[in-house]
């Protein structure tokens, strides 16, 4: 597939740019293609298509009418360079078929997302000398694009990255279970609440 740049994307429209945190001062900043490597657009194989909306800008990457800097290209999968990453090397990972939300994935095609979520971290190491992965998906809170992507990446000890603040709490007396209670029976699970078998062993 020859390379070629769409000609009608604005700034906003090849990856996802909004919801996050700027990298920290010693971090690398991303690299803009020189003229020698133009972004590349995918066109959909053969009987897969996105079936978005039209509006859908991943849809259009994954259709062949954005470009994008695509690093993996497969029938189901497409992964391409975040236009704004946090680090050089940030890849978005998406489904060609267009599916909104996580709990709309099919069985098969969640495996094959985490599949190459693993391939690309392992290639980010060995390309990019990198320590480890930050891997993260936003479903519907903070999903700027409505299309399932994992973002993929790279990390560094001491890279800078902050910003992602998980606030931690406890659950009142009683609260767990009740939680944990509701979870089993919209999961349609019978398990309960496991103690540790020493407690169990000294149950009457």
């Amino acid at each position: 597939m020859s390379p070629r740049r769409a000609t009608s994307s604005s700034s906003g429209d090849s990856a996802e740019s909004r919801d996050r945190s700027a990298p920290g001062p010693e971090s690398p900043g991303p690299k803009s293609p020189g003229p020698e490597s133009p972004p590349t657009s995918a066109a959909a194989p053969p009987g897969v298509r996105s079936k978005g909306t039209g509006g859908c800008v991943f849809d259009r990457i994954a259709d062949g009418e954005l470009a994008a800097e695509v690093i993996l290209d497969e029938p189901e999968i497409l992964a391409f360079l975040d236009h704004r990453p946090l680090f050089a090397g940030h890849t978005l990972v998406i489904p060609r078929l267009h599916v909104s939300t996580l709990a709309e994935l099919t069985p098969g095609l969640d495996s094959a997302l985490l599949e190459a979520c693993r391939r690309i971290a392992a290639a980010q190491r060995k390309a990019l000398g990198c320590q480890g992965t930050f891997l993260a998906l936003n479903d519907v809170v903070s999903q700027s694009v409505p299309h399932v992507h994992f973002h993929v990446v790279p990390r560094t000890r001491g890279d800078g990255l902050r910003g992602f603040f998980w606030p931690r709490t406890r659950y009142a007396a009683g609260e767990a279970a009740e939680v944990a209670a509701r979870l089993r029976d919209a999961l349609g699970t019978a398990s309960g609440p496991r103690q540790p078998a020493d407690d169990q062993a000294n149950d009457p």
